[in-house]
């Protein structure tokens, strides 16, 4: 499926939906989230269940599978909000997959859907299913963005205005395989893209694409095995770059260097190390499923959104 252009920006006074798809939100951080969209001059619509936890799993799941799915569904088919704001990662995306419905979800006006993390999975099944370009940002209910005013800043820079012509960078970014290419931008939390390998039953998951990887509080050893079984599945096949963003409190960052240099490299494709993307302070907000150009030279390592 070819790139598309991004839905958005909003504007002031617009109303937009809060939804839990992941794990639970706490009272402190909704209030915090609410307190910030109010500043930002935007109405926002929450969701019936993201207050509820699961009867089961507890905070872990921000209520039941069905429910958190419907939430998401009514949200994205309510053409009188302009965006979708999921409040938290931790885990629970995989497990409404199944629950959502494409054919209610597609005649809906596209919309900014907007998270990060465990969010990976939706940001796939909206790139795949519905073919809407997506927000790869840190989310209101996390420490992520509350905690940082530059991360606050980046996502009201990417809500509030067009994010064409933009270029990621950084300061310490390195090229690994030096090289252009243009592809459409994909990819997002490694750990997740492993875990939705079964959900694929055939082809290339990025043909044509420059992927994003990045990950949270994982020990060496587990972004090895999720990088294997992604090779191992064929997901790069057809690739045509990937970008290494942030691996916040995982490590040592050393070793994931030389990892992904030893797994990664014999791709062939331009690989670039430390860009500012993921979780941590000092990320950006990235759209997926937009036409950009990787440039992995030693001299400015970027990536440029072309539209």
């Amino acid at each position: 499926m070819s790139a598309a252009t991004l839905p958005g920006p909003v504007r002031h006074g617009d109303r937009v939906a809060l939804v839990a798809p992941s794990s639970a939100i706490s009272e402190e951080r909704l209030a915090e989230a609410l307190d910030l969209l109010a500043t930002w001059d935007l109405e926002p619509v929450l969701g019936a269940h993201v207050r509820d936890t699961h009867p089961r799993a507890g905070t872990y799941l921000a209520g039941t599978d069905a429910d958190r799915a419907a939430d998401l569904m009514q949200a994205w088919t309510d053409d009188s909000v302009t965006a979708v704001l999921c409040l938290c990662g931790g885990y629970g995306a995989v497990r409404i997959l199944d629950h959502l419905d494409v054919q209610r979800l597609r005649p809906a006006r596209p919309k900014l859907l907007v998270g990060s993390s465990d969010i990976t999975g939706l940001h796939e099944f909206w790139e795949r299913e519905l073919g809407v370009p997506t927000l790869f940002a840190p989310m209101l209910g996390t420490h992520d963005l509350m905690s940082d005013p530059g991360n606050i800043t980046a996502l009201h820079r990417s809500l509030f205005t067009a994010v064409e012509n933009r270029t990621l960078q950084a300061p310490g970014a390195e090229a690994i395989v030096e090289g252009q290419a243009a592809g459409t931008l994909t990819g997002g939390n490694l750990s997740l893209l492993a875990m939705t390998t079964g959900s694929h039953t055939s082809g290339s998951r990025a043909a044509g694409k420059i992927v994003l990887l990045e990950d949270v509080e994982e020990k060496t050893y587990r972004i090895d095995g999720f990088l294997v079984s992604l090779l191992r599945s064929g997901y790069f096949d057809g690739a045509v770059g990937i970008a290494l963003g942030t691996w916040h409190e995982c490590g040592p960052l050393p070793e994931i260097r030389a990892l992904a240099e030893e797994l990664l490299a014999p791709l062939g494709i331009p690989l670039i190390w430390g860009l500012p993307f993921g979780h941590g302070p000092s990320v950006d907000t990235v759209p997926l499923g937009v036409p950009a150009r990787i440039i992995a030279d030693a001299g400015r390592p970027r990536i440029d959104l072309l539209r």
